[in-house]
């Protein structure tokens, strides 16, 4: 299933398979994308990438265990290679769901931090956020906390961690007004909204002060994410308006006060549902790259850019349109360029594209990942870039589940 790897020399085929527009300038911008062996065994899936630059990129993801249960692990990327795989924390009575995946952050080059979900006894849609940190590289892990204290039997997750001048910046989805009796798959009827709330997280994995909310009427199901610009955090998440209207918005944290949150453009999707497919966004200096996936009228994939940290954006370019199924990714390359990964309806079945853009285009043609499945255990691939290439991290949603990653060198 995961055999369907090109190289540049099947760019021109790749083209064709794609729907690549006119506009899109062909080249071999990458290099033949090439499977690494993965450090997880059967049982493996929902993969999570973070790091680059100044820290160590980390592989996170969850594996079944003999016992019952299951195990958050993680693996460090050297010289081509992942590391032996290393464990934070396991547990029988974890949330464990297909679009709200644990993580492992290195927030510094020693200090890390890692999330899970916790189940609570009074409803399966039950649950907390759970905290551990290291402060040797992920080798030793503190004793877990929960950054929200309100008690409230209600779904808290879709957990985002970033580095904010050193120290860890958590954010999340809180269900506290909700009155729990949620589920995942976006139906609503509790009697209040779900928030966007974050906390700021010590070296010791402490919350320092109390946690703040963000806004107050989010999605419920869509993941955020977040990206540290030259003026401070930025957080990319789906908004949920009173008419139903469910388009990506962004908060800045400046100077300890939270913006009031801006659309990153008006879709305009209005869906009495939660779509259960967020956004993703990087950021360099002032620049900061944003994609997403909206269906106002039919299915598609944009990317916007800000020059300005975040305050405003460039008209959208489309990525992809029609069989665009989102789970998308996003990495911003040395040159300003943002590589867009996402999940789309092939002929053939389901694949994982990637694809450079700048401000107002395509800057060349879109790559076919690996083959893949539509299905929900295949959760959202992955993305992160070491400077010279990029990885890949996705789920083989065979029986078992398998971990995979890739990597491809950038020209």
């Amino acid at each position: 299933m995961f055999a369907r790897i090109i190289t540049c020399g099947a760019l021109l085929a790749a083209l064709a398979l794609s729907g690549c527009s006119p506009r899109e300038v062909p080249g071999p911008w990458l290099g033949e994308v090439t499977v690494v062996a993965a450090p997880a065994g059967p049982g493996s899936q929902y993969p999570h990438l973070a790091g680059g630059g100044q820290v160590p990129i980390v592989l996170s993801w969850l594996e079944a265990q003999p016992g019952g249960g299951v195990a958050l692990q993680h693996a460090t990327w050297r010289d081509g290679n992942w590391s032996s795989p290393a464990t934070v924390a396991t547990g029988t009575d974890w949330f464990v769901n297909w679009a709200d995946f644990p993580s492992v952050v290195p927030v510094t080059a020693t200090t890390w931090l890692a999330h899970w979900l916790q189940q609570r006894t009074e409803n399966v849609y039950a649950y907390d956020v759970r905290l551990s940190a290291s402060g040797d590289g992920g080798r030793n892990w503190s004793q877990p906390i929960t950054p929200h204290d309100d008690g409230t039997p209600t779904e808290h997750g879709f957990v985002t961690i970033l580095e904010d001048g050193g120290r860890a910046l958590a954010v999340w989805l809180d269900g506290r007004h909700t009155g729990g009796g949620h589920d995942h798959e976006g139906a609503h009827g509790a009697p209040g909204a779900m928030t966007l709330r974050a906390a700021s997280i010590g070296p010791d994995g402490r919350v320092t002060g109390t946690d703040e909310e963000i806004d107050s009427r989010t999605c419920d199901c869509c993941q955020t994410d977040a990206a540290l610009t030259s003026e401070g955090p930025v957080v990319v998440y789906r908004d949920r308006g009173d008419d139903e209207v469910r388009d990506v918005a962004l908060v800045r944290l400046q100077g300890g006060r939270w913006s009031a949150p801006v659309a990153v453009h008006p879709d305009g999707w209005k869906i009495d549902a939660c779509p259960v497919n967020g956004p993703a966004v990087a950021a360099r200096g002032r620049t900061v790259v944003v994609a997403w996936f909206t269906a106002p009228d039919r299915p598609r994939v944009r990317v916007a850019f800000s020059a300005d940290a975040g305050r405003t954006f460039s008209a959208p370019v489309e990525v992809a349109s029609g069989d665009a199924l989102g789970r998308v990714d996003v990495v911003l390359l040395d040159d300003d360029r943002a590589v867009v990964s996402w999940l789309r309806q092939g002929p053939a079945g389901a694949e994982i594209l990637a694809q450079p853009f700048d401000r107002s285009a395509a800057t060349g043609t879109a790559v076919v990942v690996a083959g893949a499945s539509v299905q929900r255990s295949t959760g959202f691939p992955q993305m992160a870039s070491d400077g010279d290439g990029l990885l890949f991290a996705w789920t083989d949603s065979g029986e078992p589940p398998r971990l995979r990653t890739a990597y491809a060198t950038l020209r």
